[in-house]
């Protein structure tokens, strides 16, 4: 094993020991990491290597540059998803956020929303079991939590359902989509979550304000009724270096709802090439 480290690159190990230092605690969150003038002079290394090394960790977004200052341990503590318990009934049924299952006392804010009445894409069309000329409502949204913008959702309505509603409003009310589908008669009581990861689009690196070389993770979330009607697509882009996703369940768990004689339609497909 030790022989297989000797032949990595010097820049992915002095990378290797920087990380170990930071989660060993040696730096902590906000501490700034040695320059490049230092680790040349530590390391017996030339500039480019030592540039290269600290490249590493501002991709993999555990330092962070600041201009005229140096190179930072990143500050920003990643956001634990809950999975499973942020879109239990009784927490948007009870009038909660499902982020509140997320952030704990953390600030978050989503400043950018927009509704809009719009033709759906083919593969929400075929999620949602839609004809092709069928109108859906759009809902955008951009989340920002401590002051970093972390999500951008796009959420998937047929217009037929919500048309009339605080759903076609930016301010949903209280326990928010779910609450407001319930209250309609369409309250979800299954989801299924489809997770990917790519490599993020220029426009999604700016909105999220990512460090380049960042991925981001896909989430396509489907919501059915009790009948097993599809009434929502939300398809979510995270910024993967602000993200733990955890999912917390019993091993005897049965099965989860299926729509007889089908399988999963792909609805993240669209994603791949964006």
């Amino acid at each position: 094993m030790a022989a297989t480290d000797d032949r990595r690159p010097k820049y992915q190990r002095i990378a290797d020991s920087l990380r170990e230092a930071i989660r060993s605690g040696d730096y902590g969150p906000g501490d700034r990491l040695p320059g490049e003038n230092d680790l040349m002079a530590a390391h017996g290394v030339a500039r480019m290597t030592a540039r290269q090394a600290i490249g590493v960790l501002r991709d993999e977004g555990i330092a962070e540059a600041r201009k005229g200052a140096g190179v930072f341990v990143r500050a920003f503590r990643p956001l634990r998803r809950r999975g499973i318990q942020r879109l239990a009934r009784d927490q948007w049924g009870s009038g909660r956020s499902i982020w509140s299952a997320d952030i704990e006392s953390r600030a978050l804010e989503v400043d950018q929303v927009s509704v809009s009445e719009e033709t759906a894409p083919a593969h929400v069309s075929a999620v949602l079991d839609l004809a092709a000329e069928d109108v859906v409502c759009v809902r955008r949204r951009r989340f920002v939590l401590d002051g970093k913008p972390v999500l951008l959702a796009t959420s998937y309505l047929p217009l037929s359902l919500v048309a009339g509603s605080a759903i076609t409003q930016e301010d949903t009310g209280p326990g928010g989509t779910y609450a407001r589908l319930a209250e309609l008669g369409y309250e979800p009581v299954h989801f299924r979550e489809e997770i990917r990861s790519r490599m993020p689009s220029p426009d999604e690196l700016t909105q999220l304000s990512m460090a380049p070389g960042t991925p981001v993770i896909l989430i396509c979330r489907t919501a059915f009724t009790d009948e097993g009607r599809p009434v929502e697509v939300n398809e979510m882009t995270l910024d993967a270096a602000s993200y733990v996703l955890e999912y917390d369940f019993d091993a005897d768990s049965k099965p989860a709802y299926r729509k007889p004689d089908t399988a999963p339609p792909d609805s993240c497909s669209a994603d791949i090439h964006r």
